[in-house]
């Protein structure tokens, strides 16, 4: 009896009748959110795996299904890939030991003002002690911009100013974006932390979550304007 085609099927046929996971996000005019989420379909992520025969050589590790989240860091840590630890919605899951654990196997952590007050009461470690666990830590505040701690160091970046503020949702996400790219391209932290500052503004100047369009050309024009030195991309 193959039991790997038993397990398959019986994995294919649990996904077959869940729903695709779902979020409402309800924004007012002070930019103040309320979510309602069902994990659905995600609740099952454990079932994928890392690969590690696709290239792959930086990961990130967001909210997802519990286990998933648990298995998909202990694999990246197993197959030497460095990734961002970005616990947001799901951090309330786990307990300190669990973030502990999730920061001594992260390359990096990205949270929020607020998910890393969270993750600071659950873990009983400071910011500056959180860094020294991994090559740096990322803080973002919304309009107040963000902080990167890193080589011992708190690195200030400022908020870039939008054109409009239409709508903030899927901001933090945009701001992960020019995280990732410029850690990929071996960017200091300043200018990582200024392009995924400005990402993120370029995101809010449009409705919807990830509406806005981009180019090399043109997010290097706006890097120059809003901080007086130009930058390869």
């Amino acid at each position: 009896m193959n039991t790997g085609i038993l397990n398959a099927a019986a994995i294919a046929a649990l996904l077959s009748t869940s729903l695709t996971a779902q979020a409402y996000i309800t924004t007012d005019l002070d930019d103040n959110q309320i979510t309602a989420f069902h994990p659905g379909a995600m609740d099952h992520s454990h079932e994928n795996r890392v690969p590690t025969d696709a290239g792959v050589t930086l990961g990130m590790v967001s909210p997802d299904g519990r286990q998933g989240m648990i298995e998909h860091a202990r694999q990246f840590a197993d197959a030497g890939i460095p990734f961002i630890f970005d616990p947001g919605q799901g951090l309330p899951m786990f307990d300190g030991a669990d973030l502990k654990r999730f920061i001594d196997q992260a390359t990096w952590v990205a949270v929020n003002d607020y998910e890393g007050q969270m993750l600071q009461e659950r873990t009983g470690w400071s910011a500056e002690e959180i860094s020294k666990h991994v090559e740096a830590l990322i803080v973002t505040r919304g309009g107040a911009g963000s902080s990167i701690f890193a080589d011992d160091n708190e690195i200030v970046i400022p908020a870039v100013e939008a054109t409009e503020i239409l709508d903030p949702t899927g901001c933090g996400d945009a701001y992960r974006a020019g995280l990732l790219f410029g850690i990929a391209r071996g960017l200091s932290w300043a200018d990582t932390g200024r392009l995924a500052s400005l990402i993120g503004s370029i995101k809010i100047a449009r409705r919807g979550t990830q509406n806005h369009a981009l180019s090399p050309d043109s997010v290097a024009d706006a890097f120059e304007a809003a901080f007086g030195h130009a930058i390869s991309l």
